[in-house]
């Protein structure tokens, strides 16, 4: 029964962020904040499947920059999403947009979308990104690993973040959130807690298409170093209640 309240609750919930979000969007002129704004809203919703949040770092935003993410699974929209800076808009694929609901909002609030299946076009599509972020002064979210790693770890990261961040002149800044693959039952009324920590911005100035591999090395031991803590120290907490 707990299940299926919470089921329907976020599900409406979702829905209504989507609609709300989508007009607010469009009376904003598809502003670069209505992301954050949106993202935020669907990050309250942790509360609905009895996840404790810990948000950390906030102070290590910077604009523009390339906010870069650990991908975990479907609950990351309940939180690393709460992590979206103001003026950062996201780069996903197309098919987001036929997703009920969530493809409307997702176009409204004005992220981009590249083509995955088209290297050339993808291409194209990250060396505009640059050019936007240089013209409009906006940060990128992006999920570097591709796709959801599903319990398997920070999985290795993919190039385009890292040659949109140098081609823009921009500084990356990793997010991470503890590991959340088995850690919701619906059913169970507390489902302990997550910590979502931004880290210090990395500078790219010192790198290019030569040495770009010990840019990606970096950030992803930096990454996958934080990940370990923050679940060593959720463990604990979790212990300790």
């Amino acid at each position: 029964m707990l299940k299926l309240l919470r089921v329907i609750a976020v599900v409406v919930a979702a829905i209504a962020i989507c609609l709300v979000g989508t007009i607010y969007a469009l009376i904003r002129l598809r502003h670069p904040s209505s992301v954050g704004v949106v993202a935020r809203a669907f990050g309250s919703l942790h509360r609905l499947v009895g996840l404790k949040l810990i948000i950390r770092g906030k102070q290590n935003e910077v604009q523009p920059a390339i906010y870069i993410g650990n991908h975990q699974n479907n609950y990351d929209m309940l939180s690393i999403a709460s992590m979206v800076p103001p003026r950062t808009v996201s780069v996903g694929k197309r098919s987001l947009i036929w997703i009920p609901f969530f493809g409307l909002v997702y176009w409204a609030t004005g992220n981009i979308f590249i083509h995955r299946e088209k290297r050339s076009s993808a291409i194209n599509t990250m060396n505009k990104v640059a050019d936007i972020i240089k013209e409009q002064q906006v940060s990128i979210w992006m999920f570097p690993e591709g796709t959801r790693s599903r319990g398997r770890g920070l999985l290795p990261f993919k190039t385009g973040a890292f040659h949109t961040a140098i081609a823009a002149g921009v500084p990356i800044v990793p997010v991470v959130c503890s590991s959340l693959h088995n850690k919701i039952d619906l059913n169970r009324w507390d489902n302990g807690t997550a910590i979502c920590e931004m880290l210090e911005p990395i500078d790219t100035a010192g790198y290019n298409r030569e040495n770009i591999k010990e840019l990606i090395e970096k950030c992803h031991t930096l990454m996958a170093n934080k990940l370990a803590e923050l679940d060593q120290e959720v463990a604990q907490l979790e212990q300790k209640n």
